[in-house]
């Protein structure tokens, strides 16, 4: 599923502008958003695209993206994954600070095709999630090698990166979440 996040401002808080500001408007867009993700099932993943938002301020990021995140979270639901995609460098500050607010962190993918993961996550997570990021599907064995890390303390890592929806498993192996769109 992919959710055009300009799209759904000027629809759902009939604004002409592409600026996601005030709590009221990042309140009526996340609402649009859960409303069109609640028909997914278990397993599939959500981009939602920010291409279109200008400048996003720290009600609407709150709103938008940390709110939906902690509901999808709370209600242990659907999608898997959500993908943030098209985010600037002027979204990345008012997100980030929401999202160390509240102990989350997202996989971002900007415009240019590049993927980070911003927001509340270890040392350990950061550079795990860094490796298959890079590598694409790993197994276990394969990515204790390269850490030069035993496997055990590897899943450990993993698994909680898959927990917080910021990889996915593939069979065997863990893999980068969603496809930049």
């Amino acid at each position: 599923m992919h959710i055009d996040v300009g799209h759904v401002m000027r629809h759902s808080a009939s604004l002409p502008y592409a600026d996601l500001v005030t709590r009221s408007t990042g309140e009526a867009v996340r609402r649009c958003i859960e409303a069109e993700l609640a028909g997914l099932s278990e397993g599939d993943v959500a981009t939602l695209d920010f291409t279109h938002i200008g400048m996003m301020d720290y009600s609407c990021a709150d709103e938008v993206v940390a709110k939906l995140l902690l509901d999808l979270a709370r209600r242990g639901a659907r999608p898997s994954s959500l993908v943030f995609h098209g985010i600037t460098d002027a979204h990345v500050e008012a997100i980030e600070d929401v999202l160390l607010h509240h102990g989350l962190a997202l996989v971002v993918h900007f415009a240019d095709g590049a993927a980070r993961l911003i927001g509340a996550a270890s040392d350990d997570e950061r550079a795990l999630w860094q490796l298959v990021h890079l590598r694409g599907a790993s197994d276990v064995a394969d990515l204790a090698r390269e850490s030069a890390r035993e496997s055990a303390d590897i899943l450990v890592v993993l698994e909680a990166l898959l927990d917080r929806r910021l990889l996915k498993r593939e069979g065997s192996t863990f893999a980068p979440i969603g496809v930049a769109a």
